[in-house]
């Protein structure tokens, strides 16, 4: 007995939906490069070195807005934490950086990070002790949000705790890292974090060809992300999962361990928030525990709302469109960003619910590939042949 996906499934990854793929990734892989390297630094469209990263913050934006937009807009999951994987992930990133300074610290001392020093720290706690190899930080970035993520989610998921009370419980989760992180005993630096980071795989990270290495890094992880989570939205699974969002007693009552698929989507979704936050942390220079703050995971489910749940690319959108807008108003306007966050969630709840993508499906009628996202969910079961 086998099985044949519908054609909604084959539409989906069509000659049309890659022409898509690969003149976006042109966009952001050649033209970002190209205006930043090759062109001078007097022609109106050169590309200053201190906006590279920038845009490589956007990017790591759109991968949790990604992550979060899998839970939340295909399988009901509002998770009010997805901030908190992602600390976590710039976390374990944070330390690999810290071990490869060296004696290039303010103390001079091999064996310990500074902060350490100043705390009067003997000896480097066992949680440390594998940093100094990437592979590990790399393992580490997944497994240490993934693990935590599972066990977490087994919890809730096996006592049926869905709806609000679910986002308050992941809400109450950030909120008890943020202030355990802040702690000078957790072995993490405290208030002030980790920070004066130095190279990255021998490579200096203040160095432009460096940060404009990361932002492709970025790029990639973006792109893989983003196939990754479409792969699970157009499957059998993602059907399901949209089914769980809608009504999930009646998915229980056809015979799908609805705790399995929630707890499936709810770690992988964790993972692609650690990976956003290690790709951040390199490009920002700095991680705390501000990353932990409630606000953060709030702020990433209104980059899903406004650019619209349940349809991924628009998740992307959203990220960098709403963080662009925060970058120019903290500028112009430091005053008024918080009452302007405010506001647009309110008019995108209001008369936006399916956000910018769904209102440009609405008024162009557009039929493209990309819109698989939204709709392919709803296409019908897959069909067997004896």
């Amino acid at each position: 007995m086998s099985a044949r996906p519908v054609a909604g499934e084959r539409h989906a990854w069509g000659v049309r939906f890659w022409v898509a793929l690969l003149l976006c990734a042109l966009v952001v892989v050649v033209l970002v490069p190209l205006l930043n390297r090759a062109v001078g630094r007097g022609s109106p469209f050169w590309l200053p070195d201190y906006l590279v990263p920038l845009l490589g913050k956007y990017l790591c934006y759109a991968i949790l807005a990604l992550s979060l937009d899998l839970v939340w807009g295909y399988a009901g999951i509002l998770s009010l934490g997805h901030g908190a994987f992602f600390a976590l992930g710039g976390y374990c990133m944070g330390m690999y950086l810290m071990r490869q300074i060296g004696t290039r610290g303010v103390y001079g001392n091999a064996a310990l990070p500074d902060f350490m020093v100043f705390l009067q720290y003997k000896e480097l706690p066992w949680f440390w002790w594998a940093f100094d190899h990437f592979a590990w930080a790399m393992a580490m970035v997944m497994l240490v949000p993934g693990v935590f993520a599972f066990v977490f989610g087994w919890l809730a998921f096996r006592s049926r705790v869905t709806g609000v009370y679910l986002s308050i419980i992941t809400q109450a989760m950030t909120y008890a890292l943020w202030l355990a992180f802040f702690r000078n005993d957790m072995g993490f630096g405290g208030n002030n974090g980790l920070t004066d980071y130095k190279d990255i795989l021998g490579w200096d990270v203040h160095l432009p060809e460096t940060r404009l290495g990361l932002y492709l890094a970025t790029v990639v992880g973006l792109g893989v992300a983003y196939l990754l989570c479409r792969f699970i939205t157009v499957s059998k699974l993602g059907r399901v999962l949209l089914a769980l969002r809608d009504a999930e007693s009646r998915v229980r009552f056809l015979g799908y361990s609805t705790t399995h698929a929630k707890l499936f989507v709810f770690t992988v979704s964790a993972v692609f928030a650690g990976i956003a936050g290690a790709l951040y942390v390199p490009q920002i220079g700095i991680i705390n525990p501000s990353e932990f703050a409630p606000i953060n995971s709030i702020e990433a489910v209104i980059w899903v709302a406004v650019g619209g749940r349940g349809t991924l690319y628009g998740a992307i959108a959203g990220a960098v469109l709403v963080n662009y807008a925060k970058t120019y108003l903290t500028g112009a306007f430091p005053e008024v960003w918080l009452y302007a966050l405010g506001a647009l969630f309110v008019l995108v709840t209001v008369f936006l619910p399916r956000g910018i993508i769904g209102l440009v499906q609405a008024g162009g009628n557009n039929k493209s590939d990309l819109e698989a996202d939204a709709r392919l969910p709803e296409a019908s079961p897959i069909r067997r042949s004896h």
